[in-house]
């Protein structure tokens, strides 16, 4: 009988690794996270781990001990990717601890005396500089401070989402590194047929136009495989049985203004086209009606196409993207489905929306930070087959 293989989930936020760990077989003991209305959620999800609601800074070897005195077999780190991200300027540019809170993961991995560690994050971290002007990557101190602690073999690698049935063009680099020789590590590799569309994730969710008030609780008729999956408990493994209750599927409100933009913009289209789409007196005259702003955003207000994958989806999800046909942003429920939660998770930490100043990760900031739980699950198998050779 093959030994159960421990976790521990480092920067766990709402449960995204924890997920689809759980699906494959891996059993998480103890999860990191700093925010409240992240540990919220994955507590509520996830009740059988013990979540350290602290800084990782702050961890200490007793706060570990005390909630499980054993090796770990696998560390995950998804360490916060805003300095590495190359989609937001201002966040580039900042040089703070941020960037090497890898090492904070790499010294619980020693406590835990854990096998395997795996690192997540954006691609951008492969060309972030440690100082400004400076010459030396961030992603070789990284290399350097995993050899010097043992874990000196490693392989590097960047995954699609949708090559693992997730329905949107995510793409995440991981380093999977050990301190064993005798492991052989790998990869997890597509075996996804095709690309699951926005449609294919919508499927069953009730219409609902701006600023209906009335939360829909009930699925429609329609199903395609990947709702199939999303709504099979057997698969999970999360101990809650999907039934017809629907969550969290409520629409966000809109100013009129902002609805008629989003009538302006065609599948495919985001606000920055509206700018190059109207000769230039239509567009002061919009702007006079306060239908577009001043300046353009490139990432904000793209409108998905119901037969291709969506963009990425990231903790700025409710302002980047709309519905492909109706005339509003997407439900927090439309937002988990793009990222591959199952239906029966309930994000119950925090509020709906709340400004992203605040510590307080709203609902979808939690989804849009998590790991997609399918990724996941397939990064689960292929840890299974490195430990159990």
């Amino acid at each position: 009988m093959n030994k159960t293989i421990t976790h521990i989930d480092c920067f766990s936020g709402p449960g995204g690794i924890c997920t689809g760990f759980k699906a494959a077989g891996i059993e998480t003991k103890i999860a990191i996270e700093k925010v409240e209305s992240c540990v919220d959620t994955y507590s509520h999800n996830h009740p059988s781990v013990s979540v350290i609601h602290k800084d990782i800074r702050k961890v200490s070897e007793k706060d570990i001990k005390e909630r499980y005195n054993g090796t770990i077999d696998i560390l995950t780190s998804g360490m916060p990717c805003e300095t590495f991200s190359t989609a937001g300027a201002t966040s580039r540019s900042s040089y703070d601890f941020r960037q090497q809170l890898y090492s904070e993961a790499i010294r619980i991995a020693k406590i835990v005396q854990a096998k395997i560690i795996l690192f997540e994050n954006v691609p951008g971290i492969l060309s972030k500089k440690v100082e400004k002007g400076g010459k030396r990557l961030i992603i070789e101190d990284l290399f350097d401070e995993l050899s010097s602690n043992g874990y000196k073999y490693y392989i590097q690698t960047t995954l699609k989402a949708n090559d693992f049935q997730v329905p949107q063009k995510r793409e995440r680099y991981f380093i999977i590194a050990t301190n064993q020789e005798n492991l052989d590590l790998s990869i997890p590799i597509a075996k996804h047929n095709g690309e699951t569309t926005v449609k294919d994730a919508f499927l069953g969710l009730p219409k609902i136009e701006a600023n209906d008030p009335v939360e829909r609780k009930k699925y429609n008729k329609g199903e395609s495989k990947y709702t199939e999956l999303l709504k099979d408990n057997e698969f999970w493994k999360l101990g809650k049985d999907i039934n017809s209750k629907l969550t969290y599927h409520v629409a966000p409100k809109h100013r009129a203004s902002t609805i008629k933009r989003f009538e302006l913009i065609e599948p495919g289209e985001n606000l920055k086209d509206l700018f190059f789409k109207f000769p230039k007196e239509e567009v002061e005259e919009l702007q006079k009606q306060k239908i577009l702003p001043k300046k353009w955003f490139i990432q904000r207000n793209k409108r998905l196409e119901f037969n291709k994958v969506s963009k990425t989806v990231t903790s700025h999800c409710l302002d980047e993207l709309v519905h492909p046909k109706l005339n509003r942003a997407l439900t927090v429920r439309e937002v988990a489905r793009l990222q591959s939660f199952p239906d029966n998770y309930q994000f119950v930490g925090g509020p709906f929306i709340c400004p992203h100043m605040y510590e307080t990760q709203d609902k979808y900031e939690q989804i849009g930070d998590a790991v997609p739980p399918l990724l996941a699950y397939h990064w689960g198998l292929t840890i299974k087959k490195i430990l159990q050779g």
